[in-house]
């Protein structure tokens, strides 16, 4: 039986969602030109206060390893911790943890309220990237 917003590990390894290929992001400009100094900054301050957002400490490290990576290396670590990839990006992922769950409600759904079935979505937690952590600007200055 198939869940609305969940896909099967048989489909996922078909080339489903979850193992969509990871890319560099596309150029993008910052507002200012910044130098790397304080891209590092920016940098820095998201991955020290992401995890305070919600998701797992385990999946912000290993987005975060992965973001710092080269693409290869960062497919690997985004399938060996169970992220799903929304975004080839990287810019918006999801943990696994919601899957096998939303099918158990709506089955438990679908068995007690036979004439009214809802299909509630839990999903994993979201995890979104802002392009500063994943590539650099094209406006990017050097330090004075």
């Amino acid at each position: 039986m198939g869940c609305v917003g969940s896909t099967p590990k048989g489909a996922a390894a078909a080339g489903g969602e979850a193992t969509k290929k990871v890319r560099k992001p596309k150029p993008w400009k910052h507002p200012q030109p910044i130098t790397i100094g304080q891209l590092r900054q920016m940098r820095d301050e998201f991955w020290d206060t992401a995890p305070h957002y919600g998701g797992q400490k385990e999946i912000w490290d290993a987005l975060r390893v992965a973001a710092e990576s080269e693409v290869a290396l960062a497919q690997i670590i985004v399938e060996s911790a169970g992220v799903i990839v929304s975004n080839a990006d990287l810019t918006l992922c999801y943990d696994e943890r919601g899957s096998i769950l939303d099918c158990v409600i709506v089955f438990i759904l679908s068995t007690v309220f036979k004439s009214f079935m809802r299909a509630i979505n839990i999903s994993g937690a979201k995890y979104e990237l802002p392009k500063y952590v994943l590539s650099e600007p094209t406006n990017l200055v050097q330090d004075s």
